[in-house]
């Protein structure tokens, strides 16, 4: 082939017809292959509701949840931190001087109010000189032991740590912005990062009266039950103080939601065909998104395989079932 000049650089014909004609692919609607094996035709026609086979639901793996009225909380998602409850542990101290004659106890001994830990021979004049036995003071558990066999120990010393952890509190860290929302008693639902499958239950106890200047927070105190004692102090957790409560709220699942340029939507299912709503949320929980315009109750939404279904709607084309 021949060349041409254009500001004074000399090109192939043949590169320029090779690239004009990767162009005109691109822009004539090339056919896109589907995740699950299927292809897409892309053409220009307006988008409108997407009709798929039996072949082509199950390529996809399709599932649907209906539309429901159930109750609804809005919630205040926060992280924090697990903490003993200030009057729940106990510092084991003895009161005179002498030395460790007998041990009872260990770390990680749960002991009950009374139950001896640790007996003390006094340095005072006796023949045996008088010892002491000091129990634990509340129900518990042993977290710290501060002395060893033949120790000798002054006044004051803290032999033991005794926590009692049947309740805890979870320290969240509210922004100043969401402070309003906050009162005393609601309702809260405690995430630990080490039990990822498992919930407690718990009850904003106080808001601290300060501020943190540089984080623009302040702590919560939410006391936490914690029968199995499987929280430990110093666990993150995330929490979801309840707002309010809704007992008749049009619920769907969140994972048949779907945004794009600003827009909430969902495909409607009626027979083999889905239709693109637009919708309207309110509060939202873990599982369930309230519909505030848009849906019925009764209306069937796919909750899987609608990222499919949207590709489709978007190119206006049809899915070739997978052979």
């Amino acid at each position: 082939m021949g060349t041409i000049m254009i500001d004074n650089k000399r090109l192939s014909l043949k590169w320029i017809v090779v690239h004009v004609f990767a162009v005109l692919i691109f822009f004539m609607g090339p056919t896109y292959l589907f995740a699950h094996g299927g292809v897409i035709d892309v053409n220009e026609q307006a988008h409108g509701p997407v009709e798929l086979s039996d072949a082509q639901t199950k390529a996809i793996d399709l599932k649907t949840a209906e539309v429901s009225i159930q109750p609804l909380a809005s919630l205040l998602p926060v992280n924090g931190v697990m903490q003993l409850l200030p009057n729940a542990q106990a510092d084991i101290a003895v009161r005179i001087s002498g030395q460790v004659t007998a041990l009872y106890a260990n770390v990680g001994d749960v002991v009950k109010a009374g139950q001896p830990l640790v007996k003390v021979q006094s340095r005072l004049v006796g023949d045996p000189p008088p010892s002491v036995t000091i129990n634990a003071s509340i129900d518990g558990i042993i977290d710290a032991r501060n002395v060893n066999p033949g120790q000798s120990v002054e006044p004051n010393t803290v032999l033991f740590h005794i926590s009692n952890r049947a309740e805890m509190l979870a320290i969240a860290n509210v922004y100043e912005e969401d402070l309003g929302k906050i009162k005393l008693g609601q309702q809260a639902i405690i995430h630990p990062l080490s039990y990822p499958d498992q919930t407690f239950k718990g009850q904003v106890e106080l808001i601290e009266p300060t501020i943190d200047p540089i984080s623009r927070t302040t702590k919560v105190w939410i006391k936490v039950n914690n029968d199995q004692q499987l929280l430990k102090p110093d666990m993150f957790v995330s929490v979801n103080i309840i707002l309010n409560m809704n007992g008749s709220a049009l619920v769907i699942p969140n994972n048949a939601i779907l945004e794009a340029n600003g827009e909430k939507f969902v495909f409607v299912r009626t027979d083999s065909k889905y239709e693109r709503v637009e919708i309207t949320t309110g509060a939202t929980d873990e599982t369930h998104t309230e519909i505030t315009q848009g849906l019925s109750a009764g209306n069937e939404v796919v909750t899987q395989g609608n990222r499919e279904i949207y590709t489709m709607w978007l190119t206006g084309g049809k899915m070739a079932a997978k052979e």
